[in-house]
């Protein structure tokens, strides 16, 4: 009877292990993460060994290789890497829900929703609400982007403080002009 638990348990972790070799490992990522921003190197460095020792890192790296990359694989998603952020701002508190293409946003005291989502065939970021796509952001090299001007056209700003302060510029001034 053992021999055959033994088999069955060996078998089911081999079957397991082969279908999720190819996950994320998110949960494993994420506490090394977490354990990358949780003081300088050497607290770090103290925290990461007793992880080990207290085999906090094989107890997820398992749970990464038997149930949630598993999950991932037949489901397409994984667990650990949808999740909802909630921003509290002046205008209210708002839910964010990362899904790896875009960001889904809901304001809590109404209920309004709309999508930010990056389209990497053309490089841009676009608002989507009530069945509209705005584009808003347009990569064209590593240090500069593409912005809309209030007036419909189009500007190339520099990725810097400076580049910035010129856009708010532009637009404030074509805002200005239209009053």
């Amino acid at each position: 009877m053992k021999k055959i638990f033994l088999t069955a348990a060996l078998a089911a972790l081999l079957c397991s292990s082969m279908t999720s070799c190819m996950g994320k490992f998110a949960l494993t990522r994420n506490l090394y993460a977490w354990n990358d921003q949780v003081s300088n190197k050497f607290i770090n460095e103290i925290v990461f060994v007793a992880f080990w020792i207290l085999p906090v890192y094989e107890v997820c790296g398992l749970a990464d290789l038997l149930v949630l990359n598993t999950i991932e694989f037949w489901s397409g998603d994984n667990p650990m890497t949808a999740s909802t952020k909630v921003i509290d701002t002046d205008h209210g508190r708002y839910l964010v829900e990362c899904d790896g293409k875009g960001y889904d946003v809901t304001l809590e005291s109404t209920g309004e929703k709309f999508r930010l989502e990056f389209a990497s065939d053309s490089q841009t970021w676009s608002l989507q609400t009530e069945g509209k796509e705005y584009p808003f952001m347009t990569f064209v090299d590593a240090t500069h982007v593409s912005v809309p001007l209030p007036n419909g056209g189009w500007q190339t700003v520099e990725l810097s403080q400076d580049g910035l302060m010129a856009y708010q510029a532009i637009a404030t001034s074509t805002m200005l002009a239209k009053k």
